[in-house]
């Protein structure tokens, strides 16, 4: 079985490119407000576009399972002259100390953990980085989106590159299992939301679940 470290280290280049602005710049923007300052966490960081918002003021730190997904944040972030300290590590076992954040977002990050126990431990391993009253942005794909009404709740998304299909995997949330998971945790949930973008008043069906939680 291809690791999602391994199958993202091969689309790394084609991903740069394809999503090379964030999808959440509306949400960010306003949380950068929210927050204004402070010592930031970017978890599953990618290539780095979700840096941006918060480009002045904070202190950024990220991290990305790829270390190809890295060599290319260094090069977002010297192209968009971020000062950015980044790793490659997992969301699973953060290396860093307890208490060490004071905001922390992670875009489209748990739903590519495999096994709800590894889920459970990534969100923890958010809680403990996290100052207390710290909060945390994340989002994830809901399995109530139409285009997976008929799937499982796990599935196994391609990324077509020349001439080759890559598969990344991906664990569906619905908004009461992703609620009860991050309160199991200790998290205190703010808000549970649609992604700005989404427009039908049925929230049930937007593509992503946005949270915003406090330690």
């Amino acid at each position: 079985m291809t690791t999602n470290a391994a199958v993202f280290d091969e689309i790394a280049e084609s991903w740069y490119r394809v999503h090379h602005w964030s999808r959440f710049t509306r949400e960010l923007t306003e949380l950068s407000l929210r927050w204004q300052r402070g010592r930031l966490l970017n978890i599953g960081c990618a290539h780095g576009p979700d840096f941006l918002p918060f480009r002045d003021g904070f202190e950024l730190w990220g991290l990305d399972i790829s270390g190809q997904m890295i060599r290319l944040a260094q090069k977002y972030a010297a192209k968009f002259n971020l000062g950015v300290n980044l790793a490659v590590a997992d969301a699973i076992s953060l290396p860093y100390r307890s208490n060490s954040f004071d905001w922390a977002i992670a875009i489209a990050v748990y739903h590519n953990i495999r096994g709800e126990k590894e889920r459970r431990e990534a969100l923890s391993e958010l809680k403990r980085v996290l100052k207390p009253q710290g909060e945390a942005f994340i989002t994830v794909w809901n399995r109530w989106q139409p285009r997976f009404w008929f799937k499982d709740k796990e599935v196994n998304i391609p990324w077509r590159l020349k001439g080759k299909v890559s598969y990344r995997y991906y664990y569906l949330f619905s908004y009461a299992e992703l609620d009860r998971l991050l309160k199991q945790v200790g998290f205190t949930v703010l808000r549970l939301s649609a992604e700005k973008s989404y427009r039908s008043p049925l929230t049930l069906f937007s593509r992503n679940i946005c949270a915003l939680v406090k330690k």
